[in-house]
């Protein structure tokens, strides 16, 4: 790893939220389009699979930003 490498924090954001602000910090820590990751998280629910619970899950134990920043 060089050390020009940026460390993101992977927040849900406090600003550009669509629902809980999941995909957003999952795209923000990626360095990925907001829409990609959410189009993408759209389309795997057609998939069987527990992709609402282990979006629940983020929810829950992604920190938000606001209160980890503060």
């Amino acid at each position: 790893m060089s050390t020009t490498t940026q460390h993101r924090k992977l927040l849900r954001p406090s600003q550009g939220r669509v629902i809980g602000g999941v995909c957003a910090g999952i795209a923000d820590h990626l360095g990925w389009s907001r829409t990609t990751v959410r189009v993408l998280t759209a389309l795997s629910v057609l998939i069987p699979g527990p992709q609402v619970l282990a979006y629940v899950v983020l929810w829950i134990l992604m920190p938000d930003q606001r209160r980890a920043l503060a």
